[in-house]
């Protein structure tokens, strides 16, 4: 408990120091004169409803429902509108995300989308989409309009065309790798943590020979994470193309990213290695014997309590299971005051990251909605407004959350999780000048960590890039089949014959399923787009 206290002591200090930008960075008023002046001539006399459309599972808390009250009253009051969350579960969420766009039947309005895991470009292409043309923008989301600059529109653009809206005023990594215990690092003589894949080995190693016996496993997963791409990207400077299929199987290498390779083609001795050590990893029992069927498991929440040892998610993951008190399932620190979680994340070894796409997270009108205009006024006090922005990020203040003398937000006393929290799912329209930083980070290390990646970061080479799938989907639907059937057997040592034999064999699956004649199209597409 003293570490808890003390690191939160840490990040209020950190943050102080820090250059952190709050409400009091932009001007309400001059927000709201905007407002008075684009909207002054639009007509609100009709009340009426937004659907905003968004995945996950739907909140039942008596909070999320308080929140949305509030909130309606607010818009009401504003422009006349009202917000209906719309959920599509995680349950085949894809499927059933792309089929209601499809149905263009006018029941949503707000879509939140993503160019890398959303199929935010297909479904502009299928008509999905509202075009948002300048003046539109303008007019229905003037601030929103004003403060993304013109090149972050130019990647929202196809075909002279605006699609969607980026969010992108709010600071996040969402590059993968392991998060681990790095206080039993240390103790397995890894004093600077997994700087290496030869480092995670020991450190496996060590937990397995000391913690086994106290674990559910060293990794509790479900056997759908496949991290080879993430294997090999440590070593060689790769990026994949977003947005094409589940797995990284089309891209290029930094230094030449338009020429376009399949990764798991030109990195042969790396896939075998990748392939040898999960053997290894598999024999030495890293995972479950029956990984491959272990569909109940929740690794996450058992990294939390100190059941496992390894966790695989992105960088904002890791941010919540290195701070004590972000979670009350973080009971590891409660359990060993000695407790630290470190990061070994995918490019370390050769030096880089990729930072966020500008369209990670996305805003689209459906081209069915009834109110577009609305719409994008609901979207833009959503964003920019600050009664707004704290009430659908943050919930109801004093219940869900509360303010410290130095600005932070903290939950209270009173917090009851079941009843208290709220979810909107908010990934298409955070903004950094409204964000308030949460007293229960560990900002000493996330800061660091954030620094690190600032020094290597590189920018994402294909923005600007939209792929025209027409001709060759099938073949990306039989790649990606194949991906998913191969991986599972390399990724988790479950694969019998040498690791050579497997990487073969699953490399001329792809290629019978088409592999070379996307890459061939996407060539053809880079060059047109880049002028090669």
């Amino acid at each position: 408990m003293k570490k808890i206290l003390a690191l939160l002591l840490a990040s209020i200090m950190v943050l102080s120091l820090c250059s952190v930008s709050f409400a009091e960075d932009i001007s309400v008023e001059n927000a709201e004169a905007v407002w008075a002046e684009k909207w002054a001539d639009v007509d609100t006399s009709k009340h009426v409803v937004i659907n905003y459309m968004t995945t996950g599972d739907a909140p039942k808390t008596g909070a999320n429902a308080e929140m949305l009250a509030q909130l309606n009253a607010i818009l009401t009051e504003k422009v006349n509108a009202e917000l209906n969350i719309v959920w599509i579960s995680w349950t085949d969420y894809l499927a059933n995300y792309n089929l209601r766009i499809a149905s263009m039947d006018g029941t949503i309005d707000l879509i939140g989308s993503s160019t890398d895991w959303l199929d935010a470009w297909p479904n502009a292409k299928r008509g999905g989409f509202l075009e948002l043309d300048k003046e539109m923008l303008e007019k229905y989301a003037p601030v929103t309009y004003a403060t993304v600059p013109q090149e972050h529109w130019d990647v929202c653009t196809y075909e002279g065309d605006i699609y969607f809206i980026p969010e992108d005023n709010y600071s996040q990594w969402t590059n993968h790798g392991f998060a681990y215990r790095l206080d039993w690092a240390k103790e397995a003589g890894l004093e600077n943590g997994c700087q290496t894949w030869d480092d995670l080995t020991t450190y496996v190693k060590y937990v397995k020979a000391t913690y086994g016996d106290q674990l559910i496993a060293l990794w509790d997963t479900d056997g759908t994470a496949y991290p080879a791409g993430g294997y090999i990207c440590s070593f060689a400077k790769w990026r994949n193309i977003d947005g094409l299929a589940s797995g990284a199987i089309w891209g290029g290498y930094l230094d030449d990213p338009y020429t376009i390779n399949c990764l798991y083609l030109v990195e042969t001795d790396k896939l075998v290695e990748y392939a040898k050590l999960m053997k290894e990893w598999d024999e030495l029992g890293v995972w479950p014997t029956d990984v491959l069927s272990n569909t109940g498991a929740d690794n996450r929440l058992e990294f939390r309590q100190g059941k496992t040892a390894l966790e695989q998610h992105h960088t904002q993951t890791w941010t919540g299971l290195v701070s004590p008190l972000a979670s009350t399932d973080n009971t590891m620190y409660l359990n060993d005051e000695d407790c630290d979680v470190g990061f070994y994340y995918w490019g370390k070894e050769a030096g880089y990251v990729t930072r966020d796409l500008v369209t990670h997270g996305v805003a689209a009108v459906s081209a069915a909605s009834a109110n577009p205009e609305r719409t994008l006024m609901v979207y833009d006090l959503l964003r920019n407004d600050k009664e707004c922005y704290d009430l659908f990020n943050y919930g109801l203040e004093g219940r869900s959350y509360a303010i410290d003398e130095n600005g932070y937000r903290y939950t209270p006393d009173t917090y009851v999780a079941d009843n208290d929290s709220i979810s909107t799912n908010w990934w298409w329209g955070r903004n950094d000048a409204l964000e308030i930083p949460s007293a229960a980070m560990n900002w000493d290390a996330i800061n660091a960590l954030y620094e690190e990646y600032d020094q290597i970061a590189v920018m994402y080479p294909y923005e600007a890039f939209v792929f025209d799938n027409t001709m060759v989907q099938s073949y990306i639907n039989q790649c990606n089949e194949i991906y998913n059937t191969y991986m599972k057997y390399i990724c988790f040592g479950q694969y019998s014959g040498t690791a050579e034999e497997i990487v073969a064999e699953f490399q001329d699956a792809l290629r019978a399923a088409g592999v070379d004649e996307v890459t061939a199209e996407l060539q053809a597409q880079i060059n047109a787009t880049y002028g090669k």
